[in-house]
């Protein structure tokens, strides 16, 4: 089974949730960091995953190779996270036939009707809930 955490920017989100994953999944999981940027993914690196690339190639071509993306909405989105997601990067994201499990996170001038705010620690410990349940649904 392999996750893909994708993140950019700083890589905060990303660390965080790898290193949820790291410490909630079994130890035959393995954890792909795709970063926008090589701060993105040093950062996922630092925080357990197994393997990480940057940039756009590097999510272009990863999406399609592993069993289930992780990460916030705006990777879905071009030119999101102040233009650092591509166009063709998100397109490829939500391509993939891989499932995506994202948090609702956004910046700018998209609103998600009928979302509740809650702490980012809790949309992480929901996300890693439902990243454990899909991993048991599909070894089943």
């Amino acid at each position: 089974m392999r996750v893909a955490v994708i993140d950019g920017q700083g890589g905060g989100i990303g660390k965080h949730i790898t290193e949820k994953l790291r410490r909630e999944l079994p130890e035959d999981v393995e954890i792909l960091a795709l970063g926008t940027n090589a701060l993105a993914t040093s950062m996922m690196l630092k925080a357990g995953a197994n393997e990480g690339a940057s940039g756009e190639n590097a999510v272009v071509w990863n999406v399609h190779r592993v069993n289930l993306i992780v990460g916030p909405l705006s990777i879905l989105i071009p030119n999101a996270m102040l233009g650092e997601v591509t166009p063709r990067m998100a397109e490829s994201i939500a391509a993939s036939e891989a499932p995506k499990i994202l948090l609702p996170l956004l910046r700018g001038r998209i609103e998600l009707v009928g979302y509740r705010y809650e702490p980012l620690p809790h949309l992480i410990d929901e996300l890693v809930g439902r990243v454990r349940d899909s991993i048991c649904s599909l070894d089943r």
